[in-house]
């Protein structure tokens, strides 16, 4: 996770040479402004705005480790120094329930949040709690990772599938399937994200479910597999070479995995959400937070070094297609899914059956320090 960490921030780091660039060659020349340097004018806009309301912003961002964005806090305080950031990563089940806390109690900390349940964005603008506005950028942004009427904006997508040792791959790595993980060389080597403690792992065991059927779960569970809480420790378990696979999950692998998306079946892939609350103590510093995020220099140079970025003048990275390609994913069906909280639970209580109740410290805040309201000033 931590090289994963300094990957991120490495490239960020190089995402805000480039916009010093294009900031410095817009101040020396005349001619017609290009799209880069068009949306670095209007973050200078916001971050005068932002300063004049005091230079503050607390964005809640769901994650599986304590740090796991500090790169991108990093790079923002770096372009925008008289800014102050709090940048609260926990998993984003338990943001959510802070953020309905506060909203109840009329204490809001957060000024935003960027969150995997992407039901709570549907429902906080039904209620609303959301402030409509359209980041910089908006008109680039895919249509399904963003709200029409400019409640939400989507800022990566997310995908998890299988990681497996490069060694167990065949020839071709997209002919690797589910039913492989059940061969005897597998057993006591599969390091496996608790499914019912993360509903993004969880719906990838549903497509499981769905092509395979619950005997397949029966005898995956027979395989003896690792079950932790967190997706960056399946990743590293393979990455690290004790462990030959892990499922519905994704993050770097290396040296000794690869996350693979077969030809065969179905994976998750979904558009992460970002929305500014109505009532945040600091909009303008939410509003820069978000245009700065979805900004054509953060998105090529930050998030498509890792994954796909949400805007369509944005190659993907190197090995990946665009997501558009791939006729075995449907970045909405995941919001389909979260929709239906009922149907959730049902899914999740049976899965329970198979591999038991979820053990361990919360990934996100293993010392239980962050409580009701982090990141206030």
């Amino acid at each position: 996770m931590k090289h994963r960490n300094k990957l991120i921030g490495a490239a960020i780091a190089t995402a805000l040479a480039l916009t010093a660039v294009g900031t410095t060659a817009m101040a020396g020349t005349t001619t017609p402004r290009h799209t880069t340097v068009s949306e670095q004018d209007q973050l200078q806009a916001l971050y005068k705005a932002a300063k004049a309301e005091g230079g503050k912003v607390t964005v809640y961002m769901g994650g599986d480790a304590p740090g796991q964005w500090d790169g991108l806090a990093s790079a923002f305080r770096q372009q925008f120094p008289d800014m102050q950031l709090n940048l609260v990563t926990d998993l984003s089940k338990y943001h959510d329930a802070r953020i309905d806390n506060q909203l109840a109690s009329g204490k809001l900390t957060a000024d935003a949040a960027i969150l995997q349940t992407t039901q709570d964005f549907d429902r906080w603008k039904k209620q609303g709690d959301l402030l409509k506005y359209k980041p910089v950028g908006w008109d680039k942004i895919f249509a399904d990772a963003k709200d029409k009427d400019g409640y939400y904006t989507g800022v990566f997508y997310g995908a998890f599938s299988y990681i497996v040792n490069n060694k167990q791959l065949p020839a071709k790595a997209s002919d690797f399937k589910g039913t492989d993980l059940l061969k005897p060389e597998y057993k006591n080597k599969l390091i496996l994200t608790y499914p019912n403690d993360d509903d993004a792992v969880l719906f990838g065991y549903k497509q499981m479910v769905d092509e395979y059927g619950w005997d397949y779960l029966a005898q995956l569970i027979e395989q003896n597999p690792k079950l932790i809480r967190g997706v960056p420790g399946s990743a590293a378990g393979v990455a690290s070479g004790d462990y030959r696979a892990s499922i519905a999950v994704g993050g770097d692998a290396r040296p000794n995995g690869t996350q693979v998306f077969s030809d065969s079946e179905r994976f998750n892939s979904w558009a992460q959400r970002g929305a500014i609350f109505k009532d945040a103590p600091h909009k303008a510093g939410a509003r820069l937070f978000m245009s700065w995020l979805d900004s054509q220099a953060v998105q090529k140079n930050a998030i498509a070094t890792w994954t796909w970025s949400v805007r369509a003048d944005v190659a993907p990275p190197t090995g990946l297609k665009p997501l558009d390609s791939y006729r075995n994913t449907d970045p909405k069906a995941f919001a389909r899914f979260m929709s239906d909280r009922a149907a959730v639970e049902r899914f999740r209580s049976q899965v329970e059956l198979y591999f038991g109740r979820v053990e361990g410290a919360d990934p996100g805040d293993p010392t239980g320090t962050l409580g009701r309201t982090p990141g206030g000033f």
